[in-house]
């Protein structure tokens, strides 16, 4: 049908609008994307639906919804295009007999074809073919003929289009130079470097701009289109390419020249301001070094210092061990030859208890130091907590009373009218409701049972409060009790004053305290082999028959 009438006429033009009121080109440009590997007619039939579908978008005039045809469906129908193009490409690439080669890269040829009088109706569409994946993609490619088709289809959209190169982005631009360059660098044929040159070329006379990105970008181009394409048949155009290259270079080494000296003279102007300034700031600066070696200095000093103190009292310690030692040995020596042989297996026996007790009282107080430094600090969080909450109880108490004691407010003043009307809705509810008898007898009756359920409210507050009274004193008591033995001094240290603190004033009190007092010591006294049994019992527990008191708190009363 297409064939049957000449183009440009209107009988073709009306063609073409009812194969696109039929919605004949959406289908054409949706059967693109199929596989026709597995369809009737194969890659043939895909071949000749997009020269239809080319041939039908081109000179058509779309009267409804123009907006829809232009953006959305010519973009769609050049991406169907260039996929079905690579899809070719591939099955020409892996094909093996000669045959199916010639008729893939005819089928080939004619899409791009299809694809190229496409964009040569609209454009528009030449941005939009250069900044597809798939174009970049053909392009892409190591095959002589579909890359040499490829470039054709570049230089017929750079003719049709000059400028399409500055509307597309920068990275794209920059793959299309490179795989151009690319293909000058990385072959010998001489149609590939021919189709090459002319293309940049035409990038070259198509801006200025173009050829500084030349220039810059590719700093070696001159020197590998004068080394490898010299005297392969295209020396007309490759000679043009080398003077555009030279030319944009010798006005470049001009602007260089007039950059380089701007810049040294504004490098010259600002060192001597960094000169000036940096002299300026010499004593200051002067002083800051000084005062921060003599500090450095200084700090070395007293690390050394201290590193030869901690070493000379390391050797004093072992000294005073060994001399301690030493001595030890000698009083043993001295007491061996005066004590009879008979004594001697006691003697040893009594040292060996008296050893044994002193290390059990040292172990015994590094434990409770221990324990209790790991005691304090939860004994002060619980201490702060009870602040806490004492606070808060005392602030809500207070808000409470508050409330209570908040003044009464008078209600607003009522009219004549509305005191008529308010008595009148309380007789009629009076009336209503009439209010049942009491006999005088039931009401002194409920009056004096309300009269003892008074009196035993009073007596239990009064009870709850002597409670909460006594529980408050002897909380105080037992806080005074801990911030005194946290704040005691060593045994060591004590006084006769710090001594009076812990006496107890309640004589009962004190003749417990002293009798477990002796008990402890003379349990303290007992031999080693007497205290065996306490490494199988608890740490903190004393058996009640060696104590028969309680020791549960402290008391120091006496002399020893």
């Amino acid at each position: 049908i297409l064939n049957s009438v000449s183009l440009g006429c209107e009988e073709s033009k009306k063609i073409k609008q009812d194969i696109y009121d039929y919605d004949l080109t959406q289908y054409c440009m949706l059967v693109l994307r199929q596989d026709h590997s597995r369809l009737r007619g194969g890659w043939a039939i895909a071949a000749q639906l997009a020269e239809i579908l080319s041939h039908c978008c081109v000179g058509l005039e779309v009267r409804e919804d123009p907006e829809e045809f232009y953006k959305k469906f010519l973009p769609s129908a050049i991406d169907n295009l260039l996929f079905l193009g690579r899809r070719l490409q591939a099955r020409f690439i892996r094909a093996i007999k000669d045959a199916e080669k010639r008729d893939f890269l005819r089928w080939f040829q004619t899409v791009t074809d299809a694809i190229c009088w496409l964009f040569g109706g609209h454009v528009q569409l030449a941005a939009c073919v250069l900044q597809n994946d798939h174009f970049l993609q053909l392009l892409i490619t190591d095959d002589v003929d579909t890359a040499i088709t490829m470039m054709s289809v570049l230089h017929n959209i750079l003719r049709v289009n000059s400028s399409v190169l500055l509307q597309i982005q920068e990275e794209t631009l920059h793959s299309v130079l490179d795989e151009l360059v690319y293909k000058l660098s990385s072959t010998t044929n001489p149609v590939i470097g021919n189709a090459a040159t002319k293309l940049l070329l035409l990038v070259a006379k198509s801006c200025k701009q173009l050829v500084k990105l030349l220039t810059t970008r590719y700093k070696g181009l001159k020197g590998l289109l004068n080394k490898q394409w010299t005297g392969k048949g295209f020396d007309r155009a490759l000679n043009q390419l080398l003077d555009a290259l030279y030319l944009e270079q010798s006005n470049g080494k001009g602007e260089v020249q007039r950059q380089h000296q701007a810049a040294c003279i504004i490098q010259a102007l600002w060192r001597g301001f960094q000169t000036r300034k940096r002299l300026k700031k010499l004593p200051q600066a002067v002083t800051t070094l000084q005062r921060s070696f003599r500090a450095k200095r200084e700090k070395e000093l007293q690390h050394l210092k201290k590193q030869k103190e901690d070493e000379a009292l390391k050797l004093q310690m072992q000294l005073q061990r060994q001399r301690a030692m030493r001595l030890f040995h000698e009083q043993q020596l001295a007491l061996l030859e005066i004590i009879h042989a008979s004594q001697v297996n006691k003697y040893m026996e009594e040292m060996e208890g008296k050893s044994a007790v002193t290390i059990q009282r040292f172990w015994r107080g590094y434990r409770a130091r221990r324990n209790f430094h790991q005691q304090r600090q939860s004994l002060k969080e619980y201490k702060a907590a009870v602040i806490i909450q004492r606070a808060a109880c005392k602030f809500l108490e207070k808000r409470r009373r508050r409330r209570l004691l908040s003044p009464w407010k008078d209600p607003k003043g009522m009219t004549d009218e509305q005191r008529l009307a308010l008595q009148q809705k309380v007789d009629d509810y009076i009336k209503l409701h009439p209010a049942s008898q009491m006999s005088e007898e039931r009401s002194k009756e409920l009056h004096m049972h309300a009269q003892e359920k008074l009196a035993q409210f009073l007596w239990r507050s009064r009870l709850d409060q002597r409670a909460v009274q006594r529980r408050e004193a002897l909380l105080a008591q037992v806080n005074t009790d801990v911030e005194l033995l946290m704040n005691a001094p060593g045994l060591a240290e004590a006084t006769e004053k710090d001594l009076d603190v812990f006496m107890s004033r309640s004589i009962p009190v004190a003749t417990r305290a002293r009798q477990s007092h002796n008990t402890m010591l003379k349990y303290t006294r007992w031999p080693w082999w007497k205290k065996l049994e306490d490494e199988f019992m608890e740490d903190d527990v004393i058996p009640d028959d060696a104590l028969n008191a309680e020791l549960g708190t402290l008391f120091i009363d006496g002399r020893k």
